[in-house]
Parts: C-alpha cells; structure tokens; sequence
C-alpha cells in the first residue's frame, strides 16, 4: 500500500465475515469428500465442452481450480477486494482527516464489508477469481472457485440431480475463465475501467455527509420493499453512473455469455438441464422478504438483471450472425457492446457487421432455451 492508510480494516472484514458467514449443510464426510472430486473432475470435463460451443480456446496450463467453503471464499475476496480500492485509499490518503476518525471510518467499512461478504458467501455457486490474491497487476492466472457447500444446498433445494447440477454450475463458471484466457486483453479493460470510477470520486467529508441522506434513502427503500437505489448508486456522482453504465454493459455480456453457454452446452451432456434451469430461474425470482431487502443493498438486483439482458443479447447476435460472427465482440474494447447496443442488439450487429456475417462464419446458431 506504499504508506498509505487503508479505507478499510481487512482484517477486520475477513474476520467478521468469517464470524458471520452461516454454515453450510451436514453432509456426512464421505459425501463431502465425493462432491469436492466430483466437482473438480468435471471443471476439468467442462473446459472441452465449452471450448467445442464457444470456438474460444484458453490454455488450461497454470488455471488452477479451487473447490472451497464459505470462509476460503470471504479470505479470497477480501484480498481481490483489497486491491480494488488501492486507488481510493491512496487518494483519500490525501485528505485532511484526524488520525482517530480515519481509524473509525476504517473500522465501519470493515465490518460492513464483512457483513456484505458474509451474507454473499451463502449465495455464490462459483467464480472466477479475476483479481488474484496478489493484486491485478500479477501475472498468475486467476483460480476457479468453486463453493462446494452453496452447490450442495442449491442442488438439495431444487431437488434436482446433483452430478447434472453440478456439471451445469462448472459450464457457468469455465465460460468466465475462457473469457478472461482467450480474450487476454479484457481483464485491464475492466481494470482501467474500474480506475476510472475511482478517479471519479468525490469523497471528501463534505461530499459524504452530503450524500448521507441518499444513503439512508437506499436503506429504507429495500427494508420496506419499495423502489430505490442500491447502497453503491446512492454515493456515486453523476459522472460516476455514466462510466457504470458501460460497466455494467460488459459485465452483463459475460454473465449473459455464460449463462447461454451452460445452458446450450447442457442441452447435449446434460439431461436434466431444462429442468435445473426452470427451478433455478424459478429461484432466483422468488426470495425471501429478508433476502429482498439485502440484494437490494447490495446491488445483486442489477447483477440479475444483467444475466437476463446479456444473454438475450448473446442469442439475438448469434441467431442473427452465428457464433463465430458474435465472437468478434471479444477482438478490442471498440467491439464491446455499449449499454445502449446491449438492449438493441441488432445495433451492435449493424455496427460490428455492416456488410452482413463474412464467408465462413456458417449458419446462425439457434438460441439455447432459458
């Protein structure tokens, strides 16, 4: 960190969200044993399978794959978390603020972090680590991880076959770590991105006791079930939303893309996958009050949204140009959809494709059923 004083105490995230985090389901240790193999063997079959539907090709040399509980995943994220908001914390090193009061705010923002991490750590089935433990400037390739126990307790919920839920989850997640192997200039994409919000910042004291009331806004908006931003929309500036808004487009692209690949990929190796997809969308949109409220706060609404908006965008592309005329979209960043292109795809294929699909890129690919 170069002296600088952090925005938040780490330690103390990772400690409160390890605390708070809810244990996973009994499983007698045979059955553990046999869904952690279970589920690397098959990150390992997924490769091939999403390889042959993408026509993208990622090395799988050095692309560990981490089967992990709750808490490995709380310590995972802090660290990535950690040198996300490097910047900003330099940056706010610069403001005038007592020792004692940085102290606290620090404070505060790791117990909120490892609250927010907690209740995440019950939700996430996998990921794909894009900010290694060392910091995104490292060179070593981000892991998969995968939440055993979260995959076992949806799998049980849902009451569907555990090896094809299992499989389907490992399709998911191998497409975001073939995204990022065979499009190796994305992930500084994002991370310049993400740059520019935090240069965008405007968090001295004054502008964050200005903001307090839209905060208290978000808050008792989702505990009441009523429309309202998220805690991160409440403090961001106007210039700020604009930039998340091509976030937000990219992001959408690959969760879509994902979503669309494990369900197209299923539909051969996977029997049950009309099945799993219908009660788990079914899932997604049937929370409880609680929970509700909390991805509200969190902002999970808008990652939802982005599953549905990217993959109607990946089907309508294809279905238009076919697979390999939808993979151009991974050539620059200038190939990247913009938020308006990704509600009004055939924008996108007018631009990227303004003489029609070039010879050899075949007949369009029939979308995958949702």
């Amino acid at each position: 960190m170069d002296g600088a004083p952090d925005l938040v105490d780490w330690e103390l995230a990772a400690q409160t969200g390890a605390r708070l985090v809810r244990p996973g389901p009994q499983i007698p240790p045979a059955q553990a044993k046999a869904a952690v193999e279970q589920l690397r063997a098959f990150a390992v079959e997924a490769r091939g399978h999403v390889r042959a539907y993408t026509g993208l090709d990622a090395a799988a040399v050095d692309a560990p794959v981490a089967v992990v509980d709750r808490q490995t995943w709380v310590r995972s994220n802090v660290a990535g978390l950690r040198h996300l908001v490097e910047p900003l914390a330099h940056k706010l090193s610069r403001e005038p603020m007592p020792a004692a009061l940085r102290a606290i705010g620090a404070r505060v923002t790791g117990l909120e972090a490892g609250a927010g991490l907690a209740f995440l750590a019950g939700k996430v089935l996998g990921q794909y680590e894009l900010f290694p433990p060392e910091g995104p400037d490292s060179d070593r390739p981000g892991r998969l991880l995968l939440v055993a126990p979260n995959i076992v307790q949806v799998e049980r919920e849902l009451g569907v076959d555990p090896s094809d839920f299992r499989l389907w989850v490992c399709m998911h997640e191998e497409t975001h770590r073939v995204q990022f192997g065979a499009v190796p200039w994305l992930r500084g994409h994002i991370v310049d991105q993400v740059a520019v919000l935090v240069a965008g910042s405007d968090l001295g004291l004054g502008q964050m006791a200005g903001r307090g009331r839209e905060v208290a806004s978000a808050v008792a908006a989702a505990l009441t079930g009523q429309p309202g931003p998220s805690l991160a929309e409440a403090v961001q500036s106007e210039e700020q939303k604009a930039v998340l808004a091509e976030v937000t487009a990219v992001m959408s692209l690959l969760e879509g893309h994902a979503d669309v690949v494990m369900d197209g990929v299923g539909s051969g190796v996977i029997g049950s996958v009309e099945q799993i997809r219908l009660r788990f969308q079914r899932r997604r949109e049937q929370p409880s009050r609680v929970e509700a409220a909390m991805r509200r706060l969190l902002g999970l609404d808008a990652k939802l949204q982005q599953y549905r908006d990217g993959a109607r965008f990946v089907r309508s592309v294809v279905d238009q140009v076919g697979m390999a005329g939808f993979n151009k979209v991974w050539e620059s960043a200038a190939t990247l959809p913009s938020s308006a292109e990704l509600a009004d795809p055939t924008t996108w294929v007018t631009r990227v494709h303004p003489g029609g699909p070039s010879p050899g890129q075949g007949a369009p690919r029939p979308p995958a059923q949702a």
